[in-house]
């Protein structure tokens, strides 16, 4: 969750979205992502909307914190209206989710399903960091309805956590995974960085060793992006370490594709792999393929049908308008048809189920032969993929490998 919040238009002190918003509701798929905005500690690298006990201050606390979440839940059940919208998934992220109690997490689960009701095969992730759970915590958050976690481990190395203010030990990763068997989770992820300053190739693949020996049922791996206003950018901006390297990213993105095709995890987004397709992670598919999510927490953002808002970006701030029965939606903007298309088209072309060629105009589709001819796309794959449920529709277009290094240049193209 991304701390700066863009433009808008006001938003009403209801939150009641506009008529067109609302129909055909109750046939798009629908996900709730949580922000806890907890972390105790921040890393140097982290941009996202969180905070530790000291940047808070006095009047804010995580003991209150699912009491107010449960009350936006409840705005957000009035705001739909009486559409049947049982939810497909729920994602907390953060932040640290699981510096909550796990009956706090497990209560604001309760309260979605008591205000719209859950799908047979819903799914319900959350983020953990390896040291901030017990099995015991594992435990009471499977039998409260979790059965997806999501485990930041980013690197196996400690000079590498060391440069990324990390904080759990390496050792533990294997430990939270062996912990989230036992207590009956379905899927297991771990969150993986490349390309930390400092990071050898030898580091890189001790790390994909490393948690490929943890039997994941779903990896992601994102390269570093040293993000202005942290404290990684300052450290790089006085020169006490390099700027991260695009060639160094490129060699440890096919590193990874390598590492992970062989241990059996196929890519189904360009920094996402899974075992299968029924492990793949559909709430980031929702976002993905553009569907609609009600984003819960301070600076949290919403989308459906069209029309995306964001709240107010402090815990304080939020709680406050919580309190008071307004919604915490700071601003919001309704996507005209040409906006739509061109967001689908920046992030469908990054999945292995592809874009459809429905979604270019003229300009785009002249594009296509010299991005076939450079090799960065295809019309369908060159061989078939055990992970996908059959063959790709010959009207869509899939990144080649190479493609994949390339992705926002061939956005830009097409664009």
């Amino acid at each position: 969750m991304p701390s700066a919040l863009p433009p808008g238009d006001p938003a009403p002190a209801d939150g009641r979205l506009p008529e067109s918003a609302l129909a055909g509701a109750a046939d798009r798929p629908f996900g709730v992502y949580v922000h806890v905005p907890f972390c105790t500690v921040r890393c140097g690298y982290c941009d996202f909307n969180t905070y530790t006990a000291t940047e808070l201050g006095e009047g804010v606390t995580r003991a209150t914190y699912a009491e107010s979440a449960i009350a936006e839940i409840r705005q957000a059940r009035a705001v739909l209206g009486d559409v049947d919208r049982r939810v497909d998934t729920i994602f907390f992220g953060g932040g640290t989710p699981t510096l909550l109690p796990p009956a706090d997490l497990t209560a604001i689960v309760a309260s979605i399903s008591a205000e719209f009701g859950l799908a047979d095969d819903v799914e319900v992730t959350t983020e953990a960091n390896p040291d901030s759970v017990a099995l015991w915590d594992l435990e009471a958050l499977r039998h409260g309805g979790f059965n997806r976690l999501s485990f930041g481990m980013q690197s196996a190395v400690p000079h590498v956590l060391k440069t990324l203010d990390r904080t759990h030990d390496p050792l533990r990763v294997p430990a939270v995974v062996d912990w989230a068997r036992q207590a009956g989770f379905d899927q297991v992820s771990l969150d993986l960085i490349y390309g930390t300053p400092g990071e050898s190739a030898a580091d890189w693949q001790e790390s994909l060793d490393a948690a490929l020996a943890c039997r994941p049922d779903h990896v992601s791996a994102y390269s570093l992006i040293v993000e202005e206003g942290t404290a990684l950018a300052r450290r790089v901006r006085r020169g006490e370490m390099p700027m991260t390297d695009d060639d160094d990213h490129a060699d440890k993105y096919l590193a990874t594709d390598a590492a992970l095709s062989a241990a059996g995890l196929g890519w189904y987004e360009v920094s996402n792999w899974s075992t299968d397709v029924d492990t793949r992670c559909r709430h980031n598919m929702l976002y993905w393929q553009g569907a609609d999510w009600w984003g819960v927490g301070p600076g949290a953002h919403s989308h459906v049908g069209g029309v995306r808002w964001w709240n107010v970006k402090h815990p304080a701030a939020y709680a406050e308008r919580i309190s008071r029965g307004v919604s915490p939606a700071l601003a919001r903007e309704v996507l005209d048809d040409e906006t739509r298309r061109v967001e689908r088209v920046l992030l469908e072309i990054r999945i292995r189920d592809g874009l459809s060629l429905d979604l270019l105009d003229d300009q785009a589709r002249a594009l296509l032969p010299d991005l076939l001819a450079r090799g960065l796309i295809e019309p369908n794959p060159l061989e078939p993929n055990p992970l996908d449920p059959g063959p790709l529709d010959p009207g869509r277009l899939v990144l080649t490998l190479q493609g994949r290094l390339l992705a926002d240049a061939v956005v830009r193209d097409l664009i």
